[in-house]
């Protein structure tokens, strides 16, 4: 399955593409889409003209995003908003099943604990994927995002799908218990 992993931002938005064949995570590609100062509705442009060609040069199976958290600035929140709008029309264009994960939900994932600080988490992604050099923060952030996909889709849904698999044909088990 090959994700790809965006943490998106009104200037920086982070992405990164992994390729997981079972327990092996290998590193596709990754960089940060630098939108500028300009204009808020260019630098938004600018993003999803960026994600649609990262989409189609790469080609990934699935893509998921930090769901939306609570912030004490509000308008730095609604710009974040707008950002992943974007990043989510780009998602949604290409037809790929979405994964939404809370920041904790990734940390722990990623770093072993919900509330695993950007340092931590940078390290333990750079670990993963065996690379020599840290990754930049926003890059970092959106690889954590990609391999907490994977770990979740590997444990949930492929489960799931696998019962589902198995179940086809089978005729429905009669239950007891009461009405409601």
């Amino acid at each position: 399955m090959r994700v790809l992993g965006i943490d998106p931002g009104s200037r920086f938005t982070g992405w990164g593409i992994v390729d997981a064949q079972g327990s092996q995570m290998r590193l596709i590609a990754s960089g940060v889409i630098e939108a500028g100062d300009g204009e808020f509705v260019s630098r938004m442009v600018v993003i999803g003209d960026a994600l649609d060609v990262i989409i189609q040069q790469h080609q990934p199976d699935e893509a998921a995003v930090e769901a939306i958290f609570h912030s004490k600035n509000s308008q730095s929140a609604l710009k974040l908003g707008h950002a992943r709008g974007v990043a989510l029309l780009s998602i949604g264009r290409a037809g790929l099943v979405l994964g939404e994960y809370p920041p904790a939900t990734v940390k722990q994932s990623v770093a072993g604990h919900g509330r695993a600080s950007k340092e931590q988490v940078q390290k333990m992604v750079q670990m993963l994927l065996g690379h020599p050099a840290p990754f930049r923060e926003d890059e970092s952030d959106a690889l954590a995002v990609a391999l907490c996909h994977v770990q979740m889709a590997g444990s949930s849904t492929s489960r799931l799908l696998a019962q589902m698999e198995r179940d086809i044909g089978k005729k429905p088990k009669a239950r007891r218990g009461r009405k409601i």
